[in-house]
């Protein structure tokens, strides 16, 4: 009976706390939709591939014809290697298919047509996804050739064998986890650490001081980062010295962008803090928003034909922005040109959410 009763005093605690209610009611279902979206296609579709078609034969264009009618895939044809090669270093691109001078005849004649598919893995899940695509489709445009033109008995042999496609891998040619995934899951988990930080320390703040001053809001931020900073570097120093994987790109640039996304979430922390007066009440929206950071961010699943809230929510992040950097420079060494667009917006949160907290701050001095 004193169990029941306490059930009943605590859902009717609930529905007098429109806080309370909210996080029981409205975040629950933000997360179901939120998370739902991703995965609302099914499958990976429209993934951006390149063609180089080098041998312009009947061979050639049917191949092209069968990636076009892939649904799992958007060619961009005419390219060459160095236009490919670009593409994919700007993240335009997650793969492209190079069909060689000559392959059409050495098809038929059962020789290796030297045709390969390179692709991003340092994104594991597309690069499959494209490199497999890609594939099948080089498989059925063969077969169809070969069936036709045997049938009208233009090729010589009747043995029709589909030819060998070579995969060239980049980025990441052993296929690590490592490599590509424990770089995003600790900055993840750290930005997320940093978030519960801040909130704890200046909810311990506001209650003691309920119009604390700016500096010691500044300190609290500030404090925090570089903590969280320096764990960054020793892991990074370790993977770099111990495990042997080292940037390819900007060092600098990594370090600097790693700055300014922890500083980014922890002025998202005070923001919150600020303006709920109450770190208890800030956990659940920051869980929200850096929590869904990792699935986010176009990693582990693409995004290119998610639905339009999404890609949306997607950007509005500021982890999506620093992965993208982060593989450019990290992983694939992208011109500094590339990054650059993804360092310019971590700057713009940095500038949205520091002005947040004078804002809110002044609002908290005023009688």
């Amino acid at each position: 009976m004193h169990l029941l009763a306490s059930i009943k005093d605590e859902l009717q605690r609930i529905s007098q706390s429109p806080w309370d209610l909210l996080m029981v009611a409205v975040v629950p279902l933000c997360l179901l939709l939120l998370f739902g979206s991703i995965f609302l296609s099914g499958k990976p579709e429209h993934l951006a591939v390149g063609i180089v078609d080098e041998d312009k034969s009947q061979f050639s264009q049917t191949i092209i014809h069968h990636i076009t009618h892939n649904q799992s895939l958007a060619p961009i044809r005419q390219i060459n290697t160095h236009t490919a090669h670009n593409a994919i270093n700007d993240l335009s691109i997650g793969g492209f298919l190079y069909i060689p001078k000559g392959a059409e005849t050495r098809l038929v004649n059962g020789d290796d047509t030297g045709m390969y598919i390179a692709t991003n893995q340092s994104f594991y899940s597309t690069g499959n996804n494209v490199s497999g695509a890609l594939n099948r489709s080089v498989q059925s445009a063969a077969l169809a050739y070969l069936a036709h033109d045997h049938a009208r008995n233009l090729l010589p042999n009747s043995d029709l064998r589909t030819p060998k496609v070579k995969l060239s891998i980049l980025f990441n040619p052993n296929l690590s986890y490592e490599l590509f995934l424990e770089p995003f899951v600790v900055i993840a988990s750290l930005h997320l650490l940093l978030c519960c930080l801040v909130a704890f320390s200046l909810g311990a703040l506001l209650h003691k001081t309920p119009t604390p001053s700016l500096s010691a809001i500044w300190a609290s931020v500030l404090v925090y980062v570089l903590i969280i900073c320096l764990w960054t570097w020793l892991w990074q120093a370790w993977l770099i010295n111990v495990r042997g994987v080292g940037v390819v790109g900007s060092g600098l640039l990594l370090i600097v962008a790693q700055v300014l996304l922890y500083s980014a979430y922890a002025l998202l922390a005070a923001t919150v803090v600020l303006r709920t007066k109450s770190a208890s009440k800030s956990f659940g929206i920051l869980a929200v928003y850096g929590g869904s950071s990792l699935s986010f961010a176009g990693i582990s699943l693409p995004l290119n034909n998610a639905t339009a809230f999404t890609q949306v929510w997607s950007n509005l992040l500021p982890f999506t922005h620093f992965a993208r950097l982060q593989t450019e420079q990290w992983l694939m060494g992208s011109p500094l040109a590339v990054s650059l667009p993804h360092l310019g917006i971590l700057v713009l949160f940095n500038v949205l959410f520091g002005t947040m907290v004078i804002l809110l701050h002044k609002k908290i001095l005023t009688p």
